[in-house]
């Protein structure tokens, strides 16, 4: 099926490593030009290096927690593209830890980079794009079961979608879509660390293999692809949804 993504253009953060770098490779093998963020300019431009280069991909280092940074990034996006079609906003995970070892610091710096960073970027989306136009949002499945050991992410995903599907209402009326994934064991480097904070990363992998249906971690590809066709034209009758990128771990409705 062709997602119809030739030529469109998306803006993608933390997209230098993790699940924003495999959305990101499979909306640029299917022909999207990309603006894409990392934390350094040398980690963006090695990612934008790897997605296509000039002409396809072009990276800026940004802080999620900076007010000018949704400006930049979209101003790129015009500046060598001419369009925005699209963002997927996607940030690095939380400090990790019980509620009761997280410090108020830990707190509010998640909530800068998580919660408001990911708010400004949408609303600053929102006033970009036109009708067809798609905003995403890389959460967890912790928006709808709490993980062990990640009482920040917690928290802040299941408020962050609660503002997806808010957002999603108010710009259905002009033809914007807005939607989340919900990844749970996908084979990145944070779910191998998460693993290793188990004293055996081994059975701790074992384990919750063992609790996912399909018997297995998801790899990176995997994430990709259901993002990429989220974010693609057909995916057109498709807001509001959260959707576990999980193989079957989620059962409810």
């Amino acid at each position: 099926m062709d997602l119809g993504l030739k030529d469109r253009v998306y803006v993608v953060t933390g997209a230098t490593r993790g699940l924003g770098m495999a959305a990101a490779r499979e909306l640029a093998a299917d022909g999207a030009k990309l603006v894409v963020s990392g934390r350094s300019q040398e980690s963006a431009d090695a990612a934008a290096a790897a997605l296509g280069g000039p002409g396809n991909t072009i990276g800026l280092a940004a802080d999620n927690t900076g007010a000018d940074t949704p400006d930049r990034l979209i101003g790129a996006a015009r500046e060598e593209f001419g369009r925005l079609d699209g963002v997927l906003i996607s940030v690095g995970g939380p400090a990790v830890g019980l509620s009761e070892t997280i410090t108020d610091h830990q707190w509010r710096d998640a909530f800068e980079t998580v919660f408001l960073g990911a708010v400004r970027l949408a609303r600053a989306a929102a006033a970009a794009l036109g009708e067809g136009g798609v905003i995403g949002f890389v959460l967890s499945g912790s928006v709808y079961e709490p993980i062990p050991g990640l009482a920040v992410s917690n928290g802040l995903r299941p408020g962050l979608a609660g503002f997806a599907k808010n957002l999603a209402d108010e710009l259905g009326p002009r033809g914007i879509r807005v939607v989340g994934l919900l990844p749970s064991r996908i084979d990145t480097e944070r779910v191998a660390e998460l693993d290793a904070l188990s004293g055996d990363a081994a059975a701790a992998r074992a384990r919750h293999s063992a609790a996912i249906p399909l018997g297995r971690y998801g790899t990176p590809e995997e994430f990709g692809r259901a993002a990429a066709f989220l974010l693609s034209p057909a995916a057109s009758y498709l807001t509001g949804i959260m959707l576990p990128v999980d193989g079957g771990s989620r059962h409810g409705f």
